[in-house]
Formats: structure tokens, sequence, C-alpha cells
């Protein structure tokens, strides 16, 4: 009996989450009126090549590390601790690079902590003014980087949640703005090899940024006149909302002779401030060592007035990986992932991520 009164107490918790998330979708997309206006669009961008190699659709079924900037509640799949470094060649012919850290710790039987931390190189920019649009000579870089805390806990093997604290940077010499945003994300899983998942995630929820600065100041004459000097004002600048999304996924794993499995997913995408998208991929791995993984997405709904119906994207993402184990007693694994999406102009998106299972 108290098997069957943790079970409903469970179910209950399951569908309050789930209520809650489709109460908060009534508040995102499907207005063209707000597509473009959300700033902090470095959330959005994929650093890990296994989330990158299924267009980051994989909200049912990613585990460790990667679920940190996807749905926290699969960062309960690392079993003792992982660590994970990524390089991103982000629209190659840009000279944009992404690079991230990931470190996550198993504390108990259930829980799992986790950190990451996404940096972009934007490279050194030309200094320009209106009197000398060649450049004066000087460079600058701007700095963008968030840091993400998170931690899921299991529910009777089944349940899984989670939720991350983001803190947001993004600043140049004299210019600077800060944000925090939470993640949360749930995942079910189910069958005798627990073959079906079910995922849902809501990220960048969370604070307006308002850039602030030296860089903001303007000089000016004196507005009455006389006597004639110069004034110092410091202008405003207006705050932008984060660029907060809902992703809902389904999974189903097909196991052949044991050591062949085929997932086939599919998830939805509702943006609050673009329009939403539709994925379906697969993934095909061979005795967990070897992965091959091919996914396509596409944006739905109306676009706004002016816009473009077209992504930058094609659409189609690919990517493989690796796994050699160092351990096979503790379950110690060295592992590469890579993957490249097209898109247009310049010369698609290359990911790299290195991951250490100890």
């Amino acid at each position: 009996m108290a098997c069957n009164l943790k079970r409903k107490v469970l179910v209950g918790r399951f569908n309050i989450f789930l209520a809650l998330v489709l109460l908060a979708q009534l508040g995102f997309a499907g207005n063209p009126d707000r597509q473009g206006e959300a700033g902090a669009g470095e959330l959005l961008l994929i650093p890990w090549a296994k989330s990158a190699g299924m267009n980051n659709i994989a909200t049912s079924m990613i585990r460790g590390i990667e679920s940190l900037r996807l749905n926290v509640a699969g960062l309960s799949g690392v079993q003792t601790t992982d660590v994970a470094l990524a390089h991103t060649r982000y629209l190659s012919g840009t000279d944009i690079n992404i690079n991230a850290l990931g470190v996550a710790q198993r504390l108990g039987k259930n829980s799992v902590l986790g950190l990451s931390l996404v940096a972009m190189d934007f490279g050194e920019i030309d200094i320009t003014t209106v009197d000398q649009p060649e450049g004066i000579g000087a460079t600058y870089s701007p700095n963008f980087f968030n840091l993400g805390i998170g931690y899921a806990y299991t529910y009777a093997n089944r349940i899984s949640v989670g939720f991350v604290l983001r803190l947001i940077s993004e600043s140049i010499a004299d210019l600077s703005a800060f944000g925090v945003a939470l993640d949360a994300g749930v995942q079910y899983v189910n069958g005798p090899r627990d073959n079906f998942k079910f995922g849902v995630s809501v990220r960048n929820v969370g604070t307006p940024m308002r850039f602030g600065g030296e860089g903001l100041s303007t000089r000016s004459e004196n507005p009455h006149g006389s006597p004639s000097y110069e004034l110092t004002y410091n202008q405003r600048a207006a705050s932008f909302e984060l660029p907060s999304l809902l992703n809902i996924g389904l999974s189903y794993d097909f196991y052949v002779q044991s050591v062949n499995r085929l997932t086939v997913l599919g998830n939805f995408t509702s943006h609050s401030f673009a329009r939403d998208e539709v994925g379906v991929g697969l993934e095909y791995s061979y005795k967990e060592h070897l992965y091959f993984r091919g996914s396509y997405k596409v944006e739905v709904g109306q676009a706004a007035v002016g816009s473009s119906e077209r992504s930058v994207y094609e659409g189609l993402s690919m990517g493989m990986g690796m796994y050699a184990p160092l351990n096979k007693d503790k379950g110690q694994k060295l592992g590469i992932d890579y993957a490249y999406r097209p898109t247009h102009p310049w010369n698609g998106t290359h990911n790299l991520t290195l991951t250490l299972r100890l």
C-alpha cells in the first residue's frame, strides 16, 4: 500500500509539472509581432556536438553534461563523474568560435550536480568611427559568457526532474549587461529496457537585461547656449527579454540482438520570440561505443512581416561519436563526438566535444 501511495504522489507531481508547463505555453509562440525582440541570442546556440548532431531536439533522451543546455533532467544519467570540453566553429567564415566546459558529479543514489561554462570568441574587431570608417588602428573583442549550475533528482528510477540557474554576461570595454535565467526539465522513461522516453523542458526564463556603462555617455553643448560649455549626458538603453522557449519531446528505442540500438525521436519547440520548430531524428548505436546521428528540423507558424521565411540553417544535421572503454569494471570511458549543420550563407557549423566518464 505504501508503494502505491508513493507512486500516486510521484504521478501527481509529474501531472502538476506538466500542467504548469502547458499553462506557461500560453505565453509562448504564435504572435509574429514579438519575433526578433529578444536579446542574449547566444543562449540558443548549441556548444555540444551530440546535441548539435541531433539539432538540439533530444529533449526526451539527452543524458549527461549536455543536458544542462537542453533538458537538465537528463543530468541524472551521470553515474559518477563526467568532464566535457567542446569547441564550435560557428558559421564557418565568420571567425566566431564557441568554447564550453562542463563538469558533473553524482552526489548520492538519486542526485547529480552539474556545472557548465560557455563562452564566445569573436576574434579581434576593428574600432571604427564616423571620421575613420576604415578603422583607427585599434581593435576590441566582446566578452559573452554564461555560467550554469544544475541539479537533477530521480524518483523511483522512472521520473527525473531538474533545474539550472544560469548567470549571463555580455560586455565590451565600456558597456556591459548582466542577467539571470532559470531552466527546468522533466524526463519520464518506461518499457522493458526503458525504451519509451518523454521529456519536457522550459529554458531561459529570467530577468530582462539592460546595457549600461561609460559607452552610453555623450557630450553636447550647453542647451541654453550661454555661457558656452560642454555637458556630459548619460543615456539609458532599453531593456530586452531573454529568448525563452519550451521543448516537448518523445523517443523510442528499438534493439536488435541487444548490441544494436536505433532510436527514433520527435520534438516540438515553442519559442517566445521566434517561430516554433518541429524536428525528427534518428540515432544508431553499436554497443554504446559507436554512434551515428541525424535529424531534420523545420520552422512552423507565421513569420513576422518583412522577415524571411528561410532560416540560416538548412534544417539538416548529422554527427557521429566514438567511446572507448578505459576501465570496463568501473564503466570509465573516453569519447569524442562530432557534428555538422549546413547553413546558407557561410560554410556550416562544426562541433567537436571530448568527454571523459570516470
